[in-house]
């Protein structure tokens, strides 16, 4: 057995790619010892993931092995030295982890989400030295986020980091959650002690967009990758569709560019900001479209009434208002004046 990865001293000194691989759900002894054994084959898997406790949004779907499955992950850990984290939501679920001296905890989406879920499980790691990821909540809200490290360094843990698994958005086509990586790109700002990870299979939910997801998490320069890896991925009693095989993450870890850290350097500051302006950028094209549509409907208003497409007294008002705002804001006239006047135009087209 080599030795045990220091999960502590990572987190206090994040300078290589972290990489935490294992199934979504730990099934039976059988699927996790399998999977296990492989992954620990690769020789790059630094911990070793697997739900013991599922929340479901739905009954009666497989909600977790239980404590059974602890048993199965230390003596995984002992056999070959990974060290093992899973999932807790509930006091109960810590007592049990540290029971059986599981190496790390995350704490998922949905717990992240709710003060009161993390003030109860910041009271009951008080006092304990145990490292802990906390993923994002659901909805794309930095402060709550930031909260739930608050309340655990309020109980004195003090070996935290974050786990970006992207957010529920209406516009979050092709994946399952949308990455907007400004978030976790701001939480590194204000909070740069906090390493993050990237657990790029609940953000892609489909096997075909992990090796780009990794790759755009890798040249933002994050500080980990956490992939669901099943012996059997298409059998798997949960997120099937997102899970890899131990072989082809092999293949997939072999095709990605892993870059030295660049965080303080001018490279990934300017990728930081172009990440920045690319999300802007979206968001200005669907403001635009959605106005271009209410444009549209005003258009037929003006036909129903038999009035004049162009309201000239009306256009000039709201452009130099609109020179006026923008030059508030350091923009200069001839840019603001100029987009307006493209946009009067395509509302005009729009309306005739």
């Amino acid at each position: 057995m080599k030795d045990s990865f220091d999960i502590r001293r990572w987190i206090e000194n994040p300078e290589e790619l972290l990489l935490i691989a294992g199934p979504c759900s730990v099934e039976s002894r059988e699927q996790i010892f399998d999977t296990a054994k492989k992954l620990h084959e690769l020789h790059r898997v630094n911990i070793l993931r697997g739900g013991i406790w599922k929340p479901r949004t739905r009954p009666n779907g497989f909600e977790g092995i239980g404590e059974e499955g602890l048993k199965w992950m230390k003596e995984i850990s002992n056999d070959t030295g990974l060290p093992v984290m899973t999932e807790v939501a509930t006091p109960e679920h810590v007592e049990l982890a540290l029971k059986y001296n599981v190496d790390a905890l995350w704490i998922g989406a949905r717990t992240t989400a709710n003060p009161f879920s993390m003030q109860q499980l910041a009271d009951a790691l008080e006092g304990c030295d145990v490292p802990v990821f906390v993923k994002n909540p659901i909805a794309p809200d930095l402060k709550l986020w930031i909260g739930a490290f608050e309340r655990l360094a309020s109980s004195g843990l003090r070996h935290l980091a974050a786990i970006h698994r992207g957010f529920q958005d209406v516009n979050s086509n092709p994946y399952r959650n949308n990455p907007r990586w400004e978030i976790p790109i701001e939480l590194r700002r204000k909070n740069p002690e906090i390493p993050i990870i990237t657990d790029i299979s609940h953000i892609c939910g489909c096997r075909n967009l992990l090796h780009d997801t990794a790759q755009k998490a890798l040249d933002l320069a994050t500080n980990g990758l956490m992939i669901e890896s099943h012996c059997n991925p298409d059998c798997a009693l949960t997120d099937a569709e997102q899970q890899i095989t131990p072989d082809n993450l092999k293949a997939m870890l072999s095709d990605l560019i892993i870059h030295k850290s660049k965080s303080n350097n001018a490279d990934f500051l300017l990728q930081e900001l172009r990440t920045q302006i690319d999300n802007i950028d979206d968001e200005l094209l669907q403001l635009l479209a959605k106005r271009s549509e209410i444009s549209s409907k005003i258009g037929v208003i003006k036909k129903e009434n038999n009035l004049t497409v162009l309201q000239l007294d009306r256009w000039n008002s709201i452009l130099s208002k609109h020179i006026e705002k923008g030059m508030t804001l350091g923009l200069k006239e001839e840019l603001v004046k100029e987009i307006f006047e493209l946009i009067h135009k395509d509302s005009i087209e729009r309306q005739l």
